[in-house]
Formats: C-alpha cells, structure tokens, sequence
C-alpha cells in the first residue's frame, strides 16, 4: 500500500513541482489516488483527548489512506541542496 501512495505522490510532484499551497497538493493527490483506484478520506478530524478531557484544537489528517495509513503533506517553495559534505 505505501508504494502505491508514495507513488501517487511522486507522480503529482513531477506533475506540479515544487512552490504550491499543501491544499493543492492534497486534491491533486486524492484525484491521482482515485485514479489508482486507492480509497482515502481527505481533512479527517481527530479527537484530542487530555487528561481525561476531549478538546477540540482542530487536528486532522490530511489524508487517510485505506482507514490504515496516515499522510500529512507539507509543501516548500523550492528544494534547497546543500554542496557541503558532513566528514
């Protein structure tokens, strides 16, 4: 399952590049997953429990992949590459 998302996902960034907001990258992905037929829920909300207390502080999935695999997106306006070398 996880090569068919990171697949998925290598296949929109190739197709968009670096530089959009995670928002765009997440309906790109969820359309490149339907057409690989991967069922996902986008923007699932989940429940944030403390010490007893149910709080409602907004957390949620970005995509939840077959009810078993969670992936956040985060998006960079362009790939930095370090020329130095660690020893």
């Amino acid at each position: 399952m996880t090569e068919k998302i990171i697949g998925c996902a290598i296949e929109v960034h190739r197709a968009l590049g670096p530089g959009l907001l995670e928002s765009a990258y997440a309906q790109c992905l969820a359309r490149e997953l339907s057409l690989n037929n991967v069922q996902f829920r986008l923007q699932v909300p989940i429940p944030v429990e403390y010490k007893g207390v149910q709080l409602d502080c907004g957390f949620r999935i970005d995509v939840l992949v077959n009810e078993q695999v969670i992936v956040e997106l985060k998006s960079v306006e362009k790939i930095v590459r370090s020329t130095k070398r660690n020893s």
